[in-house]
């Protein structure tokens, strides 16, 4: 047998060597879809929204909470991703956050989250790094003063200044989906849930909004009263009301009420800014039935391109 010459043992060595590295980070590698996003974050296909989307996701009802139990291990022990430490809370307290939210969508459809659940990007969840799992969220865009409420069921984003990431359908509701956008967040605790508080008394929290200016600014060269010359109604009057929009700060609830009376005169004598705990809300009313205030609701919807909400004072 001829020996080998040196050139062709170098040549016979490197390939070896070149075998065993492709060996070694095919084992340092998580199969891609066999656990929860926040330990295999997988790079090998881009993310994006679904080729054919149902077409009736605007009307996809927000989540409902619920009391779930909170554990301390699984979904909600310490872990590392890419580096980073995260130690999630395992406590039922309020929690709130400002920051920029980002959505995930066919990449993780049916895949497991964090609790073990598939994804669904049609329901209405999101990711958190370190809220207690599972947890209910109101999530508000500052931009236009849209709000949801989603279970959060999974780990995630871990990019840096990202808060939250959320379903499909929960961005395409809070009008996310061409960007990254600042969100606040919300949790809704237990007591909240038990007692009913997070409802807002007889409101539901979300009322869809078209895109309007930003929540905590006021309209410029505007009055902040209403422009109609009949004093709106008491906000305490009983009967139904129709709900536009809820808003955190005084400011933006009267700039967003100036744009409705521009748009809408006939509504004018009617609304009124509502505060509720934390929350101030613009409503029409009172009207006399459900049906009444059922019917001035799709004059609303039809103009304004918004989904108001009834509400019954009693």
């Amino acid at each position: 047998m001829q020996a080998l010459t040196p050139r062709v043992r170098r040549a016979a060595f490197c390939a070896a060597l070149a075998a065993l590295a492709l060996w070694l980070t095919g084992c340092g590698t998580a199969p891609v879809g066999t656990g929860p996003r926040s330990t295999a974050p997988d790079t090998t296909e881009r993310d994006g929204p679904p080729a054919n989307p149902p077409p009736d996701l605007q009307q996809v009802p927000d989540a409902e909470p619920r009391i779930e139990p909170i554990r301390s291990g699984g979904p909600n022990k310490p872990y590392e991703v890419l580096g980073q430490q995260y130690v999630p809370i395992t406590v039922d307290q309020p929690f709130r956050q400002r920051g920029l939210a980002s959505w995930y969508g066919r990449k993780f459809h049916g895949k497991r989250t964090a609790t073990g659940e598939p994804y669904d990007m049609y329901a209405m969840t999101a990711a958190h790094p370190t809220l207690p799992l599972p947890s209910y969220v109101r999530v508000r865009n500052l931009d236009n003063g849209r709000e949801v409420i989603v279970r959060v069921n999974d780990r995630g984003p871990f990019h840096s200044q990202r808060i939250i990431d959320l379903s499909y359908t929960a961005a395409l509701k809070l009008d996310l989906l061409r960007g990254v956008r600042t969100v606040e967040i919300e949790r809704i605790t237990g007591d909240e849930i038990r007692s009913g508080l997070w409802r807002h008394g007889d409101a539901p929290a979300v009322a869809s909004l078209p895109a309007s200016p930003p929540a905590d600014a006021a309209v410029p060269d505007t009055p902040a009263a209403p422009a109609a010359d009949v004093p709106p109604p008491p906000a305490t009057s009983r009967g139904f009301w129709v709900q536009l929009g809820a808003f955190q700060q005084r400011d933006g609830a009267l700039g967003f009420q100036q744009r409705v009376v521009r748009e809408l005169d006939w509504l004018a004598p009617l609304l009124a800014v509502v505060q509720e705990r934390s929350l101030h809300r613009l409503q029409a009313g009172p009207y006399a039935s459900r049906s009444e205030a059922g019917g001035a609701a799709e004059r609303i919807r039809a103009a304004l391109k918004l989904v108001p909400v009834i509400v019954e004072r009693r």
